[in-house]
């Protein structure tokens, strides 16, 4: 077989396969706007979060603000080994488990069951006016609703206490003085301000569903409520276990903006939890190393559900962000 000749060849010059070709980006060179866009976000959160962990040192010493971080007495676990000693630990720990516990609950359910009936509904213009009406507590600060709800319970002269009284004949409840009646309030008022914006998720999840299958079960003679349980809720399942399962990351914040906002004494047995103890303890007492270390404490559990949630979603429902 004779040798095919090629221009290239006969002059003598090595032919080129990539010549007219782009040239490949390097890695870094491809996502270098990507980068530089994450890269303001970046530095602010070094700065705010990464650097103040150096103060985590006073965990581990008798701080005095005289003497600085570096000139304080080192007392290595003695803060920790005090806080498992105290009577109010468990308690504390006890009382941010169920608050924290029963808003996880409800923040899952109420927003699933909310998106399912809002699913339902034809009319957009509608549709739309109840989104809106239902997402606007989320936007409002806990100082603000902390007033507002201070004043609707009250005992004497609230609005609830009248309508129990003139209507059911019910005596006055003490909503924020009775330690039950608190955590009621608390896990309620905060469903009533989150579940309209977490309910985002669960809408994202039905637009992703091919109306095919639904135009299937129709033919077949399947009704709303056949198509809703085959259909509808299999295919938001991945989404509830993944919101649930990074929901336990957060089961020992307790949401201290809401709690100190309508906290008192009265119920310090029902509604004190490991963020407004912190609080009283570092700000108000000036115990600023106990109260370090109670916050590393909860850091360090946290951090250690939030990896065991992450496996879990990505076992269960396939979810990874790396």
């Amino acid at each position: 077989m004779k040798n095919m000749v090629t221009p290239a060849s006969v002059k003598g010059e090595k032919l080129d396969v990539n010549a007219g070709s782009p040239r490949k980006k390097s890695k870094w060179t491809k996502n270098l706007s990507l980068d530089l866009m994450v890269l303001p976000a970046l530095i602010l959160t070094v700065i705010f979060a990464y650097i103040p962990m150096t103060g985590l040192a006073i965990a581990f010493k008798n701080y005095k603000p005289g003497l600085g971080f570096s000139a304080s007495k080192w007392v290595g676990l003695e803060h920790f080994e005090y806080l498992f000693s105290i009577p109010e630990n468990v308690q504390i720990i006890w009382n941010t488990l169920i608050i924290a516990g029963l808003k996880m609950i409800a923040n899952l359910i109420v927003p699933f069951l909310f998106a399912l009936l809002l699913n339902e509904i034809r009319k957009m213009a509608f549709k739309k006016m109840v989104q809106t009406i239902v997402y606007m507590p989320h936007f409002l600060s806990w100082v603000i609703l902390g007033g507002i709800l201070s004043d609707l319970l009250a005992r004497d002269g609230g609005l609830i206490n009248q309508v129990l009284v003139s209507v059911f004949g019910i005596q006055p409840i003490f909503f924020l003085g009775d330690g039950n009646w608190f955590r009621f309030v608390v896990v309620v008022s905060d469903v009533w301000k989150e579940f309209g914006f977490n309910t985002i998720v669960f809408l994202a999840s039905l637009a992703g569903i091919n109306p095919a299958l639904y135009e299937a079960a129709e033919v077949d003679g399947a009704g709303r409520w056949q198509q809703t349980w085959s259909i509808t809720m299999p295919a938001m399942l991945p989404i509830t276990i993944v919101v649930g399962t990074l929901a336990l990351g957060n089961v020992l914040n307790g949401g201290f903006d809401q709690i100190f906002n309508l906290y008192n004494a009265l119920v310090f047995d029902k509604g004190d939890i490991i963020d407004t103890f912190v609080y009283r303890l570092g700000i108000v007492d000036g115990k600023f190393s106990f109260s370090t270390a109670v916050g590393l404490f909860k850091s360090v559990v946290s951090f250690v559900l939030i990896v065991t949630a992450y496996r879990l979603s990505y076992k269960f429902a396939n979810y990874r962000i790396f």
